[in-house]
């Protein structure tokens, strides 16, 4: 089961994308990077950070890719995992009482537990959702609660779990844009990860919102050369509190504990194997960010930081990493 993850700048990307699974752009202007039609994608509209001002998360395979689409979702599949994309604009009339966000959220994976079913891969391993004004409170409740009763309708509608066995997962804040998803897919089921540390974000009081979120802290996929771990959208968050609002490096060194908790659970990594893409709420923060990351992981490990609003607004930074993916 060949899989590589890359962060790169858009122009080291190069014309070889014969063995590429997606491609995610980053930026201000994702316009400005080329990417080939058949390769499942989507632009993101997040400041980028640290380098040039335009970079792509490239996932690749050294397994035989097909490219097809089914109904709204952009798929390229091998023999053992499938990665696609989606994205909804939220233009469609909203029912009483609902969201057009909700009702997005809901078709969008509606539209992705379809396509998974009708090609036979059941098994979500990681999911990403990007969407604007994450913070943003409508129809009286924040846009991210909205987003968490959107995809919890569709999981229920398609018969699927909300708790438990649920992908690793991450949403974000965007500048502007649809709401975006792209996710990995396997025929096998993989293992879901809790953090000790935590309650299971599946489990919140309804103080975060009438439906709480669906997704496992971190997932692990067994394969031939080894396991391949994802671990979700992870902060500074004990219990189901957030700890050391307005400290964004004691907030970093949190969630870097969280992240060694899970770890713990899968002794083929340390934090120095891992890719990290680490978003930080305000620019002005990212010296401190990047101090507290380098300490803790060494500078050798891949990593992206970008300007993003995490799902609570006390939030100031949250880091998502992978592992076992460094080879197609």
């Amino acid at each position: 089961m060949g899989l590589a993850l890359e962060y790169l700048e858009a122009e080291r990307a190069g014309a070889h994308w014969e063995d590429a699974l997606g491609a995610i752009v980053f930026g201000t202007d994702t316009r400005a990077a080329a990417l080939p039609a058949t390769v499942p994608q989507a632009s993101v509209c997040m400041p980028v950070l640290a380098g040039a001002p335009l970079w792509i998360e490239r996932w690749r395979s050294g397994e035989p890719i097909r490219y097809t689409r089914t109904g709204a979702v952009q798929l390229a599949c091998t023999s053992t995992l499938v990665f696609g994309t989606v994205s909804a604009a939220e233009t469609v009339p909203a029912p009483a009482g609902r969201s057009a966000l909700e009702v997005a959220t809901e078709w969008a994976y509606g539209e992705i537990h379809s396509a998974l079913a009708r090609a036979g891969w059941p098994h979500l391993l990681r999911v990403w959702n990007y969407l604007p004004d994450i913070n943003v409170e409508t129809h009286g409740l924040e846009r991210y609660r909205q987003f968490n009763a959107g995809r919890r309708r569709a999981l229920l509608a398609g018969g699927l779990p909300t708790t438990g066995a649920v992908p690793a997962a991450s949403a974000l804040g965007c500048a502007r844009g649809p709401l975006s998803i792209y996710f990995l897919a396997a025929r096998s089921a993989p293992r879901f990860i809790e953090n000790p540390r935590q309650v299971s974000a599946y489990h919140y009081p309804r103080e975060y919102g009438p439906r709480a979120p669906s997704f496992s802290r971190a997932t692990v996929l067994g394969s031939a050369t080894g396991p391949r771990l994802f671990i979700s959208g992870t902060s500074s968050i004990v219990g189901h509190r957030t700890l050391h609002a307005g400290d964004p490096a004691a907030q970093s060194r949190e969630t870097l504990t969280n992240i060694e908790a899970l770890l713990a659970q899968i002794p083929e990594f340390t934090l120095a194997d891992l890719a990290y893409k680490i978003y930080v709420r305000h620019a002005a923060d990212l010296p401190l960010v990047q101090r507290e990351v380098d300490a803790a992981i060494g500078t050798a490990a891949p990593r992206i930081y970008l300007q993003a609003d995490v799902c609570r607004a006390e939030l100031a930074v949250e880091i998502e990493a992978t592992g076992g993916c460094a080879e197609p």
